[in-house]
């Protein structure tokens, strides 16, 4: 029998990624929805049980698995209810506001002895899976420089919270953890962190602009995000000894579904254009880009509902949040910092 899952929050996370991606995996069930607004439920999944409170599945045995895609100021207090109640628990990423909030999640969640995971999904965009594949295949040699960039052009500021004043906010909370956990898959914790946060759009209230370094003994990473980029820029450029990856463009899955698209349509991840390696003597040459797969992370997750490996552990987010929270503490101070201690 597949799991049951209550998902809460049917914003622009729980609607876009979250809802159809469970739906998507055939161990799980989408059993209820956590919304003020019954009626956008219901546009999209008539008859579907909806609750204005999360007490209400929280108390319902028969929910397997609580999914939190709310906004980042409510996720502490909603996962700590989710995890007194005993239930198996997904929060969408960032876990918390602060790496010590976090660090509380996860010590109730193993205290308590609940599943506990991230929903950190950009570990399977298809540029990046094929960038990873690359570097391990020894394609370019030994990595010395990583570049990743989330990079839009918005120069209208939205009321929104993403854009507000306030913790949780800002565009190094909203995408820096993206960047980071790609970059701690593929070479792990950094020695130093350096970086610069700006608020650059007329009338932005909070961060839009990001530049952040994480430095390796061997190598930098540059992860940078900004909202004033037209055209774009290239999303990977990852220089080696034997040569360089470049990639622009995002990975299609998340405009495939804002469009309608779901997983297992024949189109599904498919990149239009091909990543370019650049080989030592200069020669540019195509290198087909991987599918993407974020269907892999509830698959990986109703397998650990079985007793299976998580796709993404507490202490893989406790990472993450380190590395972000140490980044911005190096923008607020100019002091390059190193990663706190996150481990429980």
């Amino acid at each position: 029998m597949p799991h049951n899952v209550a998902l809460v929050g049917y914003g622009f996370a729980g609607k876009t990624f979250h809802a159809p991606l469970i739906e998507a995996e055939p161990n799980l069930a989408l059993a209820a929805i956590v919304s003020s607004d019954a009626a956008k439920v219901h546009a999209d999944f008539p008859g579907l049980r909806v609750e204005a409170d999360i007490a209400a599945v929280l108390a319902d045995p028969a929910i397997d698995l609580v999914v939190i895609a709310t906004p980042n100021d409510s996720h502490a207090p909603l996962a700590h209810a989710a995890i007194a109640a005993g239930k198996a628990l997904v929060v969408d990423k960032p876990l918390a506001l602060t790496l010590a909030e976090a660090r509380e999640i996860a010590a109730h969640a193993e205290a308590r002895g609940t599943l506990l995971s991230v929903f950190h999904n950009r570990r399977w965009d298809g540029d990046f899976l094929t960038i990873a594949s690359a570097i391990e295949q020894d394609l370019i040699g030994k990595v010395a420089h990583f570049e990743s960039h989330f990079d839009r052009f918005r120069p209208q500021v939205h009321n929104r919270w993403r854009e507000n004043p306030g913790p949780g906010s800002g565009v190094w909370a909203d995408l820096g953890p993206h960047l980071v956990d790609q970059a701690l898959c593929l070479f792990g914790l950094p020695t130093r962190i350096t970086a610069s946060l700006g608020t650059l759009r007329d009338g932005a209230q909070t961060d839009d602009w990001a530049h952040v370094v994480l430095e390796y003994p061997d190598k930098r990473c540059v992860l940078h995000a900004g909202m004033l980029v037209a055209g774009g820029s290239p999303r990977f450029v990852v220089h080696g000894t034997e040569g360089s990856v470049i990639k622009h463009g995002l990975d299609p899955q998340e405009s495939q579904l804002i469009a309608g698209l779901r997983p297992g349509a024949p189109e599904w991840g498919q990149e239009a254009l091909p990543l370019t390696c650049h080989d030592a003597a200069g020669a540019a040459h195509p290198l087909e880009s991987m599918p993407g797969d974020y269907p892999r992370y509830y698959a990986g997750i109703a397998s650990a509902l079985d007793g299976g490996a998580l796709p993404v552990t507490p202490e893989q987010a406790l990472a993450v949040m380190a590395v972000v929270e140490a980044a911005t503490e190096a923008a607020r101070t100019g002091v390059a910092q190193q990663v706190p201690p996150f481990r429980l």
